[in-house]
Formats: C-alpha cells, structure tokens, sequence
C-alpha cells in the first residue's frame, strides 16, 4: 500500500501547520528568556538556572519540532508516508492532549498571562485537530501501489529490527520500572500530579506532567520494540520517533548530570541517584542506536515474497532480481535442474519440439473400456520447485 498524491500534499500540509505551532512557541521562548542557552539551562534542569522570563515550553516541544518537519518531507517522498503520517498524528495527540486540562486549570492562574494562556489553548485544540487529521489522512489515503505507481512500502532490514527490538524493548521497560519505584517514592498526595499536573508537580504551558511524558514514551518504545520483531512497516516511524524522545531526555540528563559535576561523586551517592544517572547514559546510547539503526532504508515490500534483502526474498515469477527464485537471470542462488530442453517431462524426442507431454506417437495404448486420452501435448504439470533453501 502507498499515499495518493492528493494524501501526501494534505498530510504535508498539516505536519508544516504542527511544525509553525511549535516553532512558535520556542521562538518566543527565546525571546522571553534571552537566548538559546538559557533556553537549554531550563530545559536541562540546572538548578543554578535563573530564567528571565517563564518558560512555555519543554525539550518536547523541540523534538516534536523535528519530527513534524520531516514528517511532511516523508510526506511527499517516502514510501512509508502511510505510515509517517498515522505515528506522527498519534504522538502528536498523546503529547499535546494534557494541555486540555493543565491550560485552564485555576492552579496556572498568575503564571502566565491571559492572552497567552488563551493563545495556548487555541494552539491546543488546532494542533489536536490536525494529528486527528493526519491520522485520518494516512488511514484512508492508502492505495494499493499497482494502482498508484508508487514506490512499495519499505520494511526495515533484519540486522536493523532485531537491534530495534532489543534496544526500545530495553529502553522501554526500564523507563516502566522508573514509573512503578514512582508509586512507591512519592507521596500519596503528590502522586496524582505527577501523571496530570497540579500544584505540587507544576509544568510550562505547553507542556505533558512529568509521569505522563515518561510513561507515554515508555509505551511507545515497546510499541515499536513489537513492531521491529514482526518487520512491520510502520517500525521506521514509530522507532525513529521514539529514538528522538529518549535521546533528547537523555542528553538533557547527562547534561545537567555534567553540570552539577556529578560523576565525581558518583561512589558516595545512593544506589537510586546512581541508577538514575546510568539510565541518563543508557538513555543516550539507545537513543542514538535506535536513530542508527532504522535511519537507513528499508527492504521494499514485494508482493508474495519474504521482505528479506536480497536472496529468495527478492519474488518469483518473471523480471525477479538475482538470487533464489525463478525467472531470468537466475543469478547466484540455486537454478534449475540441468537438462537438455527448458521444460520438465519426459526426454526429448529428435524432430519434437521439447515441452511438456507424451512423446510423440502419443500416450502408452489404454486399457479396453477406458475414454481416450486428450491431445497430444498436454499431461501432468511440473513437479514443484523445492523450497527456497533446500
């Protein structure tokens, strides 16, 4: 299956709408706290940080950033924008749907203005609105590539899935451990905020409440983790995205670990401050694996054949690449048997063109009382090819 033309053109359309929203709100992030570093000082969580102004956003506003951008370049070339368009969506409307609530709950009341609470909130519901969109958009504008011309979905390779799978499966249930020490660590009056925001867990404007970033980003992991292990299609995206958002908290946990000169300390400190510094590292390492991994092209879906590269999962029938299978130009893998003539049967008679059938003179003489054979030529089909890998 491949995206329409007239798919491509929406669903870029909209990933350029999600990409000027959150270009937006960094740019004036920027502005209202003085430049990039304080930006990153605050995004980082130094504790030595001392903002001009209140930030609005998070480093998921960043990366989701990245992700809408190339999402509407995938949008219009890649052979997967069936796919790109329909993860793109979906986390886009995970990270962006606790903005509902938290914009207009009384405890933000004198931590931002009005207007820009309002604007906030306006943001909210038109990027919803379009993730909805490309979720529709991806879904029904698939067609079958026969019919559209286009490119047949890629499949990430094998080295590259199983790498996938055992990284974001890792990743995955590592970040769901943190949540679950969570319900024992935090009190019981603080624990509900943690997943929704409140007085005593406070977030920026645009931002997901702590618990619900991680776990969000804990199932995508998983999601994708599944994903590598069966080849599906939609590996790449979701893979891809989730990789971004565990190497950017990564890389902000290493950072701030950096900062406050951590390491040299790192003996005297507690189990638990020492396991969260190595998940910051681990954090970094599988995030940029992940990015490695599936970055690279994927094996084009054919029809009837493995998705593998190269060898029988090229296909069969006629025009099939070199490797096992039939079709011409057999090429390095096995060919069919050796014999005098292209067809299989019985031998070949001088003066008879070689096929499939009796030889000629017809078939053996038939017992009295049985109906005559049909013309010559025809008899039994082939026997079957042996199995790729035999």
């Amino acid at each position: 299956m491949t995206l329409t033309r007239g798919a491509r053109i929406t669903g870029a359309v909209l990933c350029a709408v999600l990409a000027l929203i959150a270009a937006g709100w960094i740019v004036r992030d920027l502005r209202a706290l003085g430049g990039p570093a304080e930006l990153w000082e605050y995004w980082a969580g130094y504790m030595d940080s001392r903002p001009k102004g209140v930030p609005a956003t998070s480093q998921d506003g960043a990366v989701l950033l990245v992700v809408h951008v190339l999402a509407a370049v995938a949008a219009l070339r890649s052979s997967v924008a069936a796919s790109v368009l329909v993860a793109t969506g979906v986390v886009t409307l995970v990270v962006r749907l606790p903005g509902i609530w938290i914009i207009g709950a009384s405890w933000m009341d004198g931590s931002y203005a009005d207007e820009l609470r309002t604007r906030a909130m306006i943001g909210t519901f038109v990027a919803l609105a379009a993730a909805l969109a490309l979720i529709i958009t991806g879904a029904a504008g698939r067609r079958p590539s026969d019919e559209t011309g286009g490119q047949r979905p890629a499949r990430p390779g094998r080295g590259a899935s199983v790498l996938a799978f055992l990284v974001l499966g890792a990743t995955g249930a590592v970040y769901l451990a943190w949540e679950i020490r969570q319900a024992f660590t935090l009190p019981s009056s603080v624990y509900p905020d943690w997943y929704t925001g409140g007085e005593r867990i406070r977030v920026a404007l645009t931002d997901a409440p702590p618990g619900w970033s991680s776990v969000s980003v804990a199932l995508l992991c998983l999601v994708a983790a599944f994903s590598a292990l069966v080849q599906a299609v939609h590996t790449r995206p979701l893979g891809l995205i989730a990789g971004g958002f565990v190497l950017s908290s990564g890389a902000l946990g290493v950072a701030r670990t950096v900062h406050h000169d951590m390491l040299d300390n790192f003996d005297g400190m507690g189990t638990e401050l020492q396991l969260n510094m190595l998940t910051m590292f681990f954090s970094v390492l599988a995030g940029a694996v992940t990015l490695m991994a599936l970055a690279r092209g994927g094996v084009e879906q054919v029809p009837g054949g493995n998705q593998g590269p190269g060898g029988w999962g090229q296909g069969w029938g006629p025009g099939a690449t070199p490797g096992q299978g039939a079709g011409p130009g057999y090429g390095p893998g096995y060919a069919p048997p050796a014999g005098p003539g292209p067809g299989y049967g019985y031998p070949p008679v001088p003066g008879q063109a070689p096929g499939y059938g009796y030889p000629q003179g017809g078939p053996p003489a038939a017992a009295p009382g049985t109906p005559p054979a049909g013309p010559p030529g025809y008899g039994p089909p082939p026997p079957s090819s042996p199995p790729p890998g035999w």
